[in-house]
């Protein structure tokens, strides 16, 4: 491996706020066995996570990741053989791991390359080890584990299109539709083929699922009053258990609703200019990457969440293995769901250039992003202008949006509006019919959100248009 590459890892390892199980810091540390049972442990780990490598590091400090240079020779010999031959005869099967020095901030660092397992668990002096935590265990006191790692080695890592969906009788409706209205006629006997909706035994797949007519997986959008969610929550609005392209497309649009224009009034000569509440194209970005990237094979949807000064849109998992932090923010994609990935590329849903995070860093910064252990969120900060004063102000941001889009709106308001968006040139007859709700019962809520200026009548009631304010 080049110096420059293992330089690059290193650094990005100590970034890290804490180890985890495919990596370890020591200082000047020396115990023959103890590295090849942390061989065979990291190995192994690091295939049950889909690493390709493990990593024990000598010169970092475990505790506060400070570099510190080690003495650390891994030429010395072990009962007058060299520690590289000793531990090399003792695991099996040979996975041609590697000690390297690099020199970080003028310290000696070793690095050990600990390639992950692959067809079979690795064992040191015939016993295969395991980490959980910061522990090394014999994985035979784990059957469970073991078995998953040996299906791992197997068949691959589990991914949304070999692992089988849990309803058989699926039905796909929405998915041919949503393609039609993009100018794509599917074929009917072939489309769960091409699309890779079964597994190889002919079963659907868990992707098949979240594009079948009722994915049966929740995704809610859920509003608070203050800055956390010790808050008073106004509302949780339910987009999912749908086809997953028509709940992000729902979801899409209700940012469309809560992204309030605001009037900007300083230093105005001729046209008003308006300010949104927050930046339109970064929420699309962020809220179809934490859908095609999400670790939807854990059975858990995103989750977004509207606070008074800013939206949180939360992805389960991490980083894909094969990706560094340095990568992601110039932009280079590495797909978690390479098939969904797929065909949200086919529909013009994302794009291969890789453009939705450094989109997202140019408005707000590489600090939108919070790396958490197993989910990633991106905040979308909101900016509000006083209309008399024209100052930034956020510590009343839940009045503007939780009043007036979640307090004030019941689920047939919302609905109203939302329709208005999608159409509007939409009739009140046409709503009454496609809500299943009598005439009175639309006149009498378009008439509250008239008054409440949620939305406006733009020309005559023939001719005009409804334009949510």
């Amino acid at each position: 491996m080049k110096q420059n590459s293992l330089i690059r890892i290193v650094g990005e390892l100590i970034s890290l706020p804490t180890e985890e199980e495919w990596f370890e810091f020591k200082e000047n540390w020396y115990e023959p066995m103890g590295i090849g049972e942390y061989i065979s442990s990291m190995s192994n780990t690091a295939a049950m996570l889909g690493k390709d490598q493990a990593y024990l590091i000598w010169g970092i400090t475990n505790d506060e990741h400070e570099v510190v240079g080690t003495t650390f020779d891994y030429h010395q010999e072990v009962k007058n053989e060299p520690l590289e031959h000793y531990l090399a005869r003792q695991i099996m099967p040979d996975i041609v791991f590697e000690f390297h020095e690099i020199m970080l901030d003028g310290k000696r660092i070793v690095v050990l390359v600990i390639p992950a397992a692959s067809q079979v668990p690795t064992a040191f002096n015939g016993n295969r080890y395991y980490r959980i935590g910061s522990s090394k265990v014999n994985l035979n006191k784990y059957p469970e584990r073991e078995s998953r790692l040996f299906d791992i080695l197997r068949n691959g890592f589990p991914t949304i299109e070999k692992m089988e969906a849990d309803d058989q009788e699926l039905t796909f409706r929405k998915l041919l539709l949503y393609y039609e209205g993009r100018g794509i006629s599917l074929n009917q006997e072939t489309f769960e083929k091409n699309l890779c909706l079964l597994t190889k035994d002919g079963k659907y797949n868990l992707m098949a699922q979240l594009l079948s007519d009722n994915s049966r997986i929740p995704i809610r959008v859920s509003l608070f009053n203050g800055t956390d969610k010790a808050s008073t929550m106004y509302s949780v609005r339910e987009f999912g258990n749908d086809c997953l392209l028509v709940s992000l497309d729902k979801v899409l649009e209700y940012g469309d609703v809560l992204n309030i224009p605001q009037a900007d009034e300083r230093n105005r000569l001729s046209e008003r200019k308006e300010i949104m509440l927050f930046d339109q194209d970064a929420f699309h970005e962020a809220v179809v990457n934490a859908f095609v990237h999400n670790l939807w094979k854990d059975g858990n949807a995103p989750m977004i969440t509207v606070f008074s000064d800013r939206i949180e849109i939360l992805s389960r998992g991490a980083l894909p293995p094969k990706q560094t932090r340095e990568g992601f923010f110039k932009g280079e994609s590495i797909p978690v769901n390479q098939k969904l990935s797929d065909i949200f590329l086919q529909l013009h849903i994302s794009e291969r250039s890789g453009r939705g995070v450094p989109l997202i860093t140019k408005a707000y910064g590489q600090e939108a992003f919070e790396f958490r252990e197993n989910s990633i969120v991106v905040k979308i900060p909101f900016t509000f202008f006083s209309a008399d004063e024209g100052d930034k102000v956020g510590d009343k941001v839940g009045d503007k949006v939780g009043d007036k889009y979640a307090i004030k709106l019941n689920e047939t308001r919302q609905r109203i509006v939302e329709e208005m968006k999608v159409d509007p040139s939409v009739t009140l007859q046409q709503l009454a019919h496609t809500m299943g709700l009598s005439y009175k019962t639309i006149e009498k809520n378009v008439a509250y959100l008239k008054k409440n200026k949620i939305i406006d009548r733009v020309g005559s009631n023939k001719n005009g248009w409804w334009r949510v304010i």
